[in-house]
């Protein structure tokens, strides 16, 4: 079985459908970047709570205990497997298209953390941000899930604003007669009023 490839080749392709956002259905992307918010969020609540950082903000410590140390970078290194690698798939798009944006910024931000983290876990170089990378996958998967929410209703809005619109429309001739037409027939031309 393929599962891993073909679940990583659909979400590449729904990376790609964002980047080309024409307004169309989005509740399937709209879904992936729901699911990979709850699971980011719910699986960042072991790194905010070991993070030393944090609980020198609140002022708590937590017994250690055997592998404790290994709770922030294990748990940080799924949260960036799970929802910081799609930023890294549109951010390719966006080079692709020599068109660097957002996604490329949020990418180097996630990969400066990531890295930085890491070495600092296995060469001891300093403080960490595990706390800050985690946080900033979820705020931004967040955001781009009530995005595609946003242009999902406006989607709708629009497809149900142009059902309104007739299919037909009364056309006066010169002569003054009436005759019922398509609309889609109709030229989007302004009419000569005879002014001038």
């Amino acid at each position: 079985m393929n599962t891993n490839h073909d679940h990583e080749n659909q979400e590449q392709e729904n990376m790609q459908s964002h980047n080309d956002n024409d307004g169309g259905e989005q509740t399937g992307h709209e879904e992936m970047f729901r699911r990979k918010f709850w699971i980011s969020l719910i699986l960042s609540m072991p790194v905010l709570i070991f993070s030393e950082t944090v609980q020198n903000w609140l002022n708590y410590s937590l017994p250690q205990f055997y592998l404790s140390d290994w709770i922030v970078p294990v748990f940080s290194i799924i949260i960036f497997y799970i929802g910081g690698l799609p930023f890294f798939r549109m951010a390719r798009g966006e080079l692709k298209k020599r068109q660097p944006g957002m996604m490329t910024l949020i990418s180097m931000a996630l990969s400066v953390a990531f890295i930085y983290s890491l070495g600092s876990t296995f060469f001891n170089l300093g403080q960490t941000f595990y706390w800050e990378l985690v946080t900033l996958i979820d705020v931004m998967l967040l955001g781009i899930w009530i995005e595609m929410r946003s242009v999902r209703q406006a989607s709708g809005a629009l497809q149900e604003l142009s059902a309104l619109l007739p299919d037909t429309a009364e056309l006066i001739s010169e002569n003054g007669e009436t005759e019922t037409v398509k609309v889609s027939t109709l030229d989007a031309a302004e009419p000569d009023m005879g002014c001038g």
